[in-house]
């Protein structure tokens, strides 16, 4: 009868899966260079775009950074401002440094958490592949797959460019990786030390509450997880683990259950976020009245998952060079599967296909390309969601290539032409300009004209005047402006809004209006009280409208 040691490394399994996480000073002063690697990347890139003038062309950036704002600066504040349809972490961890007015007009202090999250992006691909391979290959061989793939990880252009924004992208991709490390170390601890193997679960838990908090993507991610979780614990664990699992699933559970909460208490709905008047279905459902066609995908998850592997070839190259990526990364894929099928839970990386290939199809998630109809930009950044799976597998399909041919001493020199490929990769998305800035461009460019010049009108006015404005689509108008937002009266504001919607208050000086707004439709019904002080039109944009009350000495119209 053969021993257990025997069994467990016929099935490839070293005795080394027993301590997962017992790194070696070596692999310390690896993530020690790591992370001031990244962290210097990351701030060449701040600097980079911030004086490029484009940290704040995204219009969803703008919206983050105002609403992490308006919690604290407004006529109605609290954690009612977090609003709804966005999920609140991101915002909370901004709030912090948005205090400062600098910081919030230059959106810098909305790339705090972006920028801290890269750098442990990088540091969690890291640990994913050097904690696991350590299990299956040399100490080296593992060490250099782990820098490959780190490396591929942080020198993405497009990552690089998202992480200096307020998009959260960038953090969601971090709680991610980060889930994924400890569930893959709970997974190889399960079976020799049930102690690390409850302790990882519950780091894996807190990681998917902060994820789920984040981004839609982690509602999945957690019901998945869970699920191959209570398969693992059935299967390896028992009794102890089995208590470990119910406070791993109450964790996972109560993120989704206090966002309900909370959308309950502030808009009496528990899913106002999904049905809501600001809702992506809602949105959508605007669209398709107003004569719009339906988006590729619709109702087509095929289709739908098309356009996402598109979007995300195109975070990774252009030109030709797209075509490298997913080969390699099923052929890593196919690997791992036969030479280390311990480590067959890194399956869970390729999440983001099905998710967003039925978001696309069922959730209003349209994805637009250039390259495909309708040949335009929005969301393409969402390819961005399978760079973990696209550094990972191909770093796994360069080692076990050499595994393969039986002559390990190639796997170095595999791994070092991968980063060859990568760099060629990249080279072509800098030369073209990363398809995540050029959708910011083409979308955001008029509307920064249109602010920017607003913002210095509105600077004019009195210091204490107060503003009726819709803010939801034009609110970087104020932040350029330096305008407080306890000056504004707006959609959240919602009984002073509505109040002024019906009729002009006392207290009331000045109405923004951009041509379809509420405030336009406002004041068309009270011409007689209010005197156009401006107007203004930038090619793309909407005409806006100053209107001051009848009360108010208007300067002239211009």
């Amino acid at each position: 009868m053969k021993s257990t040691a025997s069994t467990e490394a016929a099935a490839g399994i070293s005795a080394k899966a027993a301590f997962p996480v017992e790194f070696s000073p070596a692999h310390k002063r690896d993530s020690f260079y790591l992370a001031a690697i990244s962290a210097c990347i990351s701030l060449f890139a701040l600097v980079f775009y911030f004086r490029h003038n484009q940290i704040l062309l995204s219009g969803d950036a703008i919206a983050h950074i105002n609403i992490a704002r308006r919690v604290f600066d407004s006529r109605t504040p609290g954690l009612v401002q977090l609003g709804t349809v966005w999920l609140p972490l991101p915002h909370i961890l901004m709030m912090p440094f948005v205090a400062s007015d600098w910081a919030w007009r230059t959106g810098i202090g909305g790339t705090m958490p972006s920028m801290v999250a890269y750098v442990a992006g990088v540091l969690g691909i890291f640990r994913l592949l050097r904690g696991g391979l350590r299990n299956f290959c040399p100490e080296n061989h593992a060490r250099m797959i782990a820098w490959g793939a780190a490396l591929i990880y942080a020198a993405n252009p497009n990552l690089m460019y998202l992480q200096a924004t307020a998009l959260t992208e960038p953090l969601y991709l971090a709680l991610f990786i980060w889930a994924m490390v400890f569930f893959s170390e709970f997974a190889l601890a399960l079976r020799r030390n049930k102690n690390h193997a409850r302790r990882a679960l519950q780091w894996c838990g807190v990681c998917l509450f902060a994820a789920t908090l984040t981004r839609y993507d982690g509602w999945v991610a957690s019901a998945v997880m869970a699920v191959a979780a209570l398969v693992l614990v059935i299967a390896f664990g028992g009794q102890r683990l089995g208590k470990a699992f119910l406070q791993f699933a109450f964790i996972l559970a109560a993120a989704p259950a206090l966002w309900l909460a909370y959308n309950a208490a502030a808009f009496d709905n528990p899913l106002e976020f999904a049905t809501g008047e600001y809702s992506a279905r809602a949105v959508t459902e605007r669209s398709v009245r107003s004569g719009q066609p339906e988006h590729p995908g619709f109702h087509d998850p095929k289709t739908a998952a098309a356009y996402f592997l598109k979007a995300a070839t195109l975070n990774a190259g252009e030109g030709g060079w797209q075509s490298i990526w997913l080969p390699l990364a099923l052929a890593g894929t196919a690997g791992f599967l036969i030479y280390a099928p311990p480590l067959a839970g890194m399956l869970l990386l390729w999440l983001p296909v099905p998710f967003y290939a039925f978001s696309i199809a069922y959730g209003s998630v349209p994805i637009f390309l250039p390259a495909w109809w309708p040949f335009s930009y929005y969301n393409v950044r969402y390819g961005l969601e399978l760079l973990p799976a696209l550094a990972v597998f191909p770093a796994l399909a360069a080692y076990f290539l050499g595994v393969a041919v039986k002559r390990r001493r190639w796997s170095p020199l595999t791994v070092l032409a991968l980063l060859a490929l990568a760099a060629g990769s990249y080279i072509s998305v800098w030369r073209r300009t990363p398809v995540s800035l050029r959708e910011a461009q083409v979308n955001g460019s008029a509307r920064m004209a249109l602010q920017t010049r607003l913002a210095a009108e509105l600077q004019r006015l009195p210091a204490s005047a107060t503003l009726l404005m819709y803010s939801a689509d034009q609110v970087g108008v104020l932040e350029r402006g330096g305008i407080p937002l306890r000056r504004v009266i707006h959609e959240g504001n919602a009984l002073e809004w509505h109040a002024s919607l019906r009729a002009p208050l006392p207290w009331m000086e000045y109405a923004l209006a951009f041509a379809g707004d509420p405030v336009d439709k406002f004041a068309g019904q009270h011409a007689r009280e209010l005197s156009p002080v401006f107007h203004m039109k930038v090619a793309g944009q909407p005409v806006a409208t100053l209107y001051a009350y009848q009360a108010i000495q208007p300067t002239p119209a211009r």
